[in-house]
């Protein structure tokens, strides 16, 4: 059977495409190239299927979250606040799997940090 290697992709609509790709770039450090091209680290990558009633996404018309691996999830969530970004002030800890925090874009997604233990 063939399988999947990994994500390829994530794409999402915006009402400005290179303002949301700026903020990407300014408040998380993701430095996608002209194409949205982008060389992450390797580790883990977690693929979920939660109930439809769920609230863990923020918004009921949200049907996915993207979630980005962090080295240093207080030292992201302080970048975050310092540059003005909807930080929740709620942190989560999993024992053995790590620490969450959560961070809406300016168009109202929800994005999960994760820091894996």
């Amino acid at each position: 059977m063939e399988r999947v290697l990994g994500i390829g992709g994530y794409f999402l609509r915006a009402a400005d495409p290179a303002a949301m790709s700026a903020w990407y770039r300014d408040c998380l450090g993701l430095d996608a190239d002209e194409y949205g091209l982008w060389q992450q680290e390797a580790g883990p990558t977690v693929f979920a299927a939660f109930d439809s009633g769920t609230d863990y996404f923020g918004s009921p018309t949200q049907q996915t979250m993207l979630n980005f691996r962090v080295r240093d999830l207080d030292a992201m969530l302080a970048q975050l606040r310092t540059k003005g970004a909807d930080v929740s002030g709620e942190t989560q800890e999993m024992e053995g799997v790590g620490r969450f925090g959560w961070v809406t874009d300016p168009e109202g997604r929800r994005i999960e940090l994760w820091q894996p233990a």
